[in-house]
């Protein structure tokens, strides 16, 4: 399922135009991206799941093809854990 296909599901559903529907939509994925990438806030949607940001520390690798060492730098990524309702219906 693509955005706009969930755009156009909810527009069906509620009888709101497809317009309005999707800058809710829009707000809500920049209000997320947001929390995440600047304030490094946790998102917890009860009964759907959480979208976290995890810390990875810095670590060696090494590049087997030129034999050489790399140091990787300690990042953040984000990571979505579903609740336990939602992987209980999915099961």
């Amino acid at each position: 399922m693509t955005k706009a296909d969930i755009i156009n599901q909810i527009s069906t559903t509620t009888g709101l135009q497809k317009k309005d529907v999707s800058v809710v939509v829009e707000s809500f994925m920049e209000t997320i991206k947001n929390s995440l990438l600047e304030k490094k806030d946790n998102v917890y949607l009860r009964g759907f799941g959480s979208f976290i940001v995890k810390h990875r520390a810095a670590k060696t690798a090494r590049n087997i093809q030129q034999n050489t060492t790399i140091v990787i730098e300690a990042h953040d990524l984000p990571s979505f854990k579903p609740a336990k309702s939602f992987v209980e219906k999915m099961k």
